[in-house]
């Protein structure tokens, strides 16, 4: 394979079907909906290659992430983007499953709080569905806004995080120990 290869599968998960890109570098691309033609306009210049055996685990991986996202994958990524959008990308993945933030909290925290639009337009850009979990960010006033594999699949996404950490079980002390 050489650097220019990318290698792709196409999986089905509860939130309908998704592709799967892997270049030599790592996970490059997760979306929903899409086919080769999507993959064709977002690597112009690589030689595509369909390999569902040698993608198989990572499909699994990926199909177990969309419906148990408190679950990391343990996913090795090739971020394909400006710096910014990788700063961006990189702070939503420490964003925990079950917990939103806002543009302008990222935004804060990447040390450019004027710039929520920005990061807006990166997660956007996103290629790796639920793994950079740009679902996970919301509007200033928390309502739910675009999601670039459409709302109700954010919607779903954020209910079932919120779910799964209601139903983690609190720390319960040891038996004659009382909570402090």
């Amino acid at each position: 394979m050489t650097m220019n290869t990318i290698r792709y599968a196409f999986g089905d998960s509860s939130l309908g079907p998704f592709v799967a890109a892997l270049s030599p570098r790592g996970l490059a691309c997760v979306a929903f909906d899409a086919g080769l033609a999507e993959l064709e306009a977002r690597f112009p210049d690589a030689d595509l290659v369909e390999d569902q055996a040698a993608l198989a685990e990572t499909i699994g991986k990926l199909s177990v992430l969309i419906d148990h996202p408190e679950n990391d994958a343990a996913l090795t990524l090739d971020l394909q983007g400006s710096d910014f959008e990788c700063r961006v990308w990189n702070a939503l993945r420490d964003v925990p499953a079950g917990t939103t933030t806002t543009y302008g909290e990222i935004a804060a925290q990447l040390g450019v709080p004027r710039q929520a639009r920005e990061v807006g337009e990166a997660c956007a850009a996103n290629r790796l569905a639920v793994v950079v979990p740009c679902h996970r960010v919301v509007k200033k006033d928390g309502s739910i806004s675009g999601y670039r594999w459409g709302v109700r699949r954010k919607r779903k996404l954020l209910e079932r995080e919120h779910s799964a950490r209601l139903l983690q079980p609190a720390a319960v002390p040891p038996h004659g120990m009382a909570a402090s």
